[in-house]
């Protein structure tokens, strides 16, 4: 359960609540690791994890077996058996369940969309079937919160990376932190996913304080963050034992980019992110430091999407074999266009819709209880498209510019929809002339707008928290799932949250959709007590102060 952080009486506040900084300073190539390994400490060679032979194999070996629709069939039947946990033999120990093999998944990527459209649409059925039966129609909501965007990292599909000096770089001040935790917290959000740049101008200390600060900030009515995931630059052992000692953290999440090893040299030439092992071993020292909630991801355009799925299962089976404990989230962004980052520009290795579906349904076969998370690089209609396809998290009302959120350009829910599509077109319009975010937003929705759309969608918007806060994950989570038992806790405690966004964030008219919607979905809790249970925990929503009730 995550606990109280530590003070905030750190003497690195008096120096943040005056840090705003802009400047557009020429870069130079000099840097000092943001994280320093204290501890000494025998690691598996990445040779080992990532096995690039083997993968070009698997692709080329099942190349054409991927018209084989008996075959893809098999698959999709071995998929879906594997999600129910009937090939289950033993006591799952984590939540990764991975129900395709390496040879299983490169056949389903392997197929052409072109030639073999009916054979996609089973994938996507099949996709739908196994999102439906472990997450239902829950999609859970959070908002990235950036402190910082100084960076000495040379990555050149980024906006951030050190050599941009068109960028205005910024990082926030005590003050800001709790305005922007507050503007994130005023239109409903209880999660956060808070993310920096590395760069000595903004520490690992000065992060954790940070930190320590976002987990502090309450706003009226109920505003607050149950669940702060971090996404920061790759730690040392000491220093995850460090992130860990704040108790504040869910998820810690890295992304790879690429898994292509010459790809990743070329597109991070300097600075200390250009280590290629020493980033693919970032989870080794988390786990060693018993930071095992962890979220893994790749770039998709800057190799082959067929490789870095394949790299994916490959890591996250290192991690599950070795240390019990596969990765909780799987993120799959895809190339857009950033400020004076040339690679962003022409991704070389583009991923066009299609395929971008099939992989995305492919992961969700592949690992049925691994969270899918899908960010605002994709538009509001590919985002709908995904949500049938295995996305099971999902940002809304994103701002990727450091301070952004509290500077007042969203617009009132009570204003008609013309107003709103006008001001929204003029701050869009805004962003674009002068953005200072780490890549262009696709959808460019505010928050309110994205679980309206859902509602209307038939979807629960989520904020739930509750099987992380009671101590239901890994083995746990997974007898729940064995015995059949998700919705007896998992939707109540959904609707829970969606019944608290509605009396405290809700327009009228949001209100009255999401009301119907939970009408609806009480009668899809299995046991009547619970269902009963739920009605009254829902009531005392509704007509008193209490907030945060959950099974």
């Amino acid at each position: 359960m995550l606990g109280h952080c530590a003070s905030l009486s750190s003497p690195l506040f008096g120096a943040l609540s005056s840090a705003r900084v802009l400047s557009r300073t020429p870069f130079v190539r000099k840097y000092t690791p943001w994280s320093v390994e204290k501890e000494p400490h025998v690691l598996p060679k990445v040779s080992d994890i990532i096995k690039e032979d083997e993968i070009h194999k698997i692709l080329r070996d099942t190349k054409p077996l991927a018209s084989d629709k008996g075959r893809i069939r098999s698959i999709l039947d071995k998929a879906k058996d594997r999600a129910t946990l009937k090939l289950v033999k033993t006591e799952c120990k984590s939540e990764y369940v991975q129900g395709l093999d390496l040879d299983e998944v490169a056949t389903l990527l392997n197929i052409d969309p072109e030639k073999n459209p009916d054979l996609m649409q089973e994938l996507y059925n099949t996709a739908l079937q196994i999102k439906r039966q472990v997450y239902g129609n829950r999609i859970v909501l959070f908002a990235p919160l950036y402190l910082s965007n100084y960076c000495i990292n040379s990555c050149t599909y980024c906006a951030f990376r050190g050599p941009n000096i068109d960028l205005h770089r910024a990082k926030l001040s005590r003050e800001e932190i709790i305005a922007e935790a507050q503007a994130i917290q005023r239109v409903g959000h209880k999660r956060v996913l808070v993310l920096c740049g590395e760069s000595p101008k903004y520490t690992f200390d000065d992060f954790l304080d940070s930190l320590n600060l976002v987990k502090s900030v309450r706003t009226p009515p109920h505003g607050e963050f149950r669940r702060i995931n971090v996404e920061i630059p790759s730690l040392s052992v000491s220093d995850f034992r460090r992130l860990k000692a704040t108790n504040c953290v869910g998820t810690y999440t890295l992304f790879q980019e690429t898994y292509h090893r010459p790809s990743y040299h070329k597109f991070h030439p300097y600075g200390p992110k250009a280590d290629y092992d020493n980033r693919v071993l970032t989870f080794d020292r988390a786990q060693i430091a018993k930071v095992d909630d962890v979220g893994i991801g790749a770039l998709f355009g800057l190799y082959d999407h067929r490789f870095e799925v394949l790299a994916m299962f490959q890591q996250a089976a290192h991690l599950e074999k070795t240390y019990g404990a596969g990765p909780h989230t799987i993120s799959i962004p895809r190339m857009q266009p950033a400020l004076n980052a040339p690679t962003s520009a022409a991704p070389p290795y583009p991923v066009d819709d299609a395929h971008f579906k099939q992989l995305v349904a492919t992961i969700r076969c592949a690992v049925p209880y691994t969270g899918m998370i899908l960010s605002t690089r994709e538009s509001p209609s590919m985002r709908k498209q995904l949500l049938q396809m295995g996305v099971s998290q999902m940002s809304a009302g994103s701002r990727t510019e450091v301070g952004s959120y509290h500077k007042g350009d969203d617009v009132s829910g009570d204003e008609n929809l013309v107003n709103r599509a006008t001001q929204q077109n003029k701050q869009k319009e805004k962003r674009e002339k002068d953005s200072d975010g780490q890549f262009t937003l696709m959808d460019e929705r505010p928050a309110r707008e994205v679980i309206a759309d859902l509602l209307q969608d038939g979807y629960i918007p989520s904020w739930c928290t509750a099987c992380y806060r009671m101590g239901r994950t890994g083995e746990a989570f997974m007898a729940i799932a064995k015995r059949g038992d998700i919705s007896n806790f998992c939707h109540p405690n959904s609707l829970l949250t969606l019944r608290e966004y509605l009396e405290d964030y809700a327009s009228p008219e949001v209100k009255k959709i999401g009301e119907k919607v939970i009408e609806r979905e009480l009668a899809n809790i299995p046991d009547a007590e619970r269902r009963e249970s739920t009605e009254n925990k829902l009531t005392q929503i509704e007509t008193t102060p209490t907030r945060d009730l959950y099974f």
